[in-house]
């Protein structure tokens, strides 16, 4: 974004009028042609980079500050980290012994894997990544920690670059970022070993790309196009077939889908939106059935480049794994009930008759190793299907919540807890009829999830009522992330999973603060009561985030101490 003038339009031509012909104080509104030439991109801002890889960094310091505790497998890291080493020593994700966790914890690395595959849940990209951390750190509770934490910082990053994109300012593009560091669910997810904040990073990463081929696709057709388009004309179509940031967008995606298949929704809605944009700047530019043309000169190959190369980067990402090694899963024929709903805990059966066809096959050559082994990946993504649709129906889970109400933080996930300190110990100061303890709860900051939730809803009403398309944007990204969590309430489903949704509401609140703020930067007292508005919700998150880290950090406290945080029953 630029603040300066755009250019005018060549001498001796004309450029279409877009939108209103006036401004609100007389002034003539700008043109397509003009608005469109503005989104060519400026030079390189240092401050702007300065501000935002300054806000990255004291993210990466609050998520790597004592990352090593609790020094154990906390909740789902007893698969990710394990699945993660066994990827990087046998190339595919083994079983391990019952006795794994403490003799890992205890540094014995090597003889705790059985022979037989461990299950198929979700793809290997961010198994992948864990287990780098690993392989640079070590095996134990910060070196699979570590890529999240960096992952995380990342996040923070971008959204500040992203938020600087939709707003035009630096300052409210780094108070993005900044509350994104300053959100305890985003923080405690990026100090564990789990697949959400991957998940989270390059999904942001696919819609920051999406917004700058937004921008440098206009710009383009601008210089292409100085002049209104004729009667029957289409507009540019050659010049704008290969859009590199559309490319990129489809790569990112690919990682996220191959973290998790939940991106697929988001791949769906914005390319929906990418179609969108493309025919509302054909519309400006005065092409007419600007949906339909779009839909053929910009929506198919905007197809290509994010769906087909999407699959394409995903099949990559997993071509890694060996998939000949595994047994396809199915459920107990025994205890099930007539609805379908296995008595007991659920578990898998390795079945010989389930097996793989390819798992005793002979490695092929030439054209039939690419039959084989997209055969193999068949096989995969069933297991994985099997398992998210069979497997957790009718089951429960104390610590699972309705998607209705995960904006509102309803129900809390508890990663690990250590109860019962009793007075002296570890410097425990509770009296001497109390006892202290230690919680990592996942948790969001209560005063940003509260404000973001509001701040989604303004913006559903403003864009009704204005067509803001950096509002349209936000809003596709949150429904599109945490909607469809709507359909799947029959099984355990969790707080965190709305950790996808977050950027995008912290997004919309950045907006709404610049509401707040008021474009106009003349000192008057409108401005600066808007400026104390902002400022001090953004102090109000500071000192939120300041209240709860101890239960996001594993923090010794008193019983009482505890208690002052947990300000709902329904968080215990």
């Amino acid at each position: 974004m630029t603040d300066t003038a755009a250019p005018a339009p060549p001498e001796g031509r004309s450029a279409p009028r877009a939108g209103l012909a006036r401004r609100p104080d007389g002034s003539p509104a700008p043109t397509a042609w003009e608005r469109a030439r503005g989104r060519l991109p400026a030079g390189p801002d240092p401050l702007a980079w300065l501000g935002a890889v300054l806000v990255a960094l004291l993210a990466l310091v609050l998520r790597l500050w004592r990352i090593g505790e609790p020094r154990a497998f906390a909740f789902d890291e007893t698969y990710y980290a394990k699945d993660a080493w066994s990827l990087l020593r046998f190339g595919y994700a083994r079983d391990y012994l019952d006795t794994a966790d403490e003799a890992i914890l205890a540094g014995e690395t090597t003889t705790q894997w059985a022979d037989d595959p461990s299950m198929v849940v979700h793809p290997e990209v961010g198994k992948w990544l864990i287990a780098a951390g690993e392989w640079a750190f070590g095996m134990d509770p910060a070196g699979w920690r570590i890529p999240s934490a960096i992952a995380g910082a990342l996040t923070v990053l971008v959204v500040c670059r992203l938020g600087r994109r939709l707003t035009g300012s630096t300052l409210l593009g780094c108070t993005a970022g900044l509350l994104l560091a300053l959100d305890g669910l985003h923080l405690v997810l990026s100090r564990l070993a789990l697949l959400d904040v991957f998940l989270v990073l390059f999904l942001v990463l696919a819609a920051a790309c999406l917004v700058l081929d937004r921008d440098r696709t206009r710009a383009r057709m601008a210089r292409l196009q100085p002049g209104p388009v004729g009667p029957g004309g289409w507009g540019p179509v050659r010049g704008v077939l290969v859009r590199p940031w559309l490319l990129a967008g489809g790569v990112c995606f690919g990682l996220a889908v191959g973290t998790k298949w939940t991106a697929l929704f988001p791949l769906a809605a914005f390319g929906l939106l990418v179609w969108a944009w493309s025919a509302g700047a054909r519309r400006s530019f005065g092409v007419r059935r600007a949906w339909l043309r779009s839909a053929l000169v910009d929506g198919v190959p905007a197809f290509v480049q994010l769906v087909v190369l999407n699959a394409e980067a995903y099949e990559q990402e997993l071509s890694a794994t060996q998939y000949t090694q595994f047994a396809g899963v199915d459920r107990s024929v025994e205890g099930v009930d007539e609805d379908g709903c296995l008595d007991g805990e659920l578990q898998a059966v390795r079945d010989e008759d389930r097996r793989w066809p390819t798992a005793t096959e002979p490695d092929a050559d030439g054209l039939g190793e690419v039959a084989q082994s997209l055969r193999s990946l068949w096989s995969y993504q069933r297991d994985v299907y099997t398992f998210h649709t069979e497997f957790l129906v009718c089951s429960e889970h104390s610590y699972q919540s309705s998607p209705r109400g995960w904006l509102l933080l309803n129900r809390p996930v508890g990663v690990a807890a250590e109860n019962d300190i009793p007075p002296g110990r570890d410097g425990c100061e509770a009296a001497a009829d109390s006892s202290c303890l230690r919680q990592v709860l996942l948790l969001g900051t209560p005063v940003l999830w509260w404000a973001g939730a509001a701040a989604l809803l303004w913006a559903v009403v403003r864009w009704a009522a204005t067509r803001d398309w950096r509002l349209g944007f936000v809003l596709v990204g949150a429904a599109s992330t945490w909607l469809p969590w709507l359909r799947y309430d029959d099984r355990p489903i969790f707080l965190f999973y709305a950790a996808a949704t977050l950027p995008f509401t912290v997004l919309a609140l950045t907006v709404a603060l610049g509401r707040i703020v008021g474009p106009d930067r003349t000192p008057t007292r409108r401005r600066t009561l808007g400026v104390v508005a902002a400022g001090s919700f953004v102090l109000l998150v500071v000192l939120n985030f300041a209240w709860f880290w101890p239960v996001w950090t594993d923090g010794l406290l008193t019983r009482q101490e505890w208690l002052d945080r947990i300000w709902f029953a329904r968080w215990v």
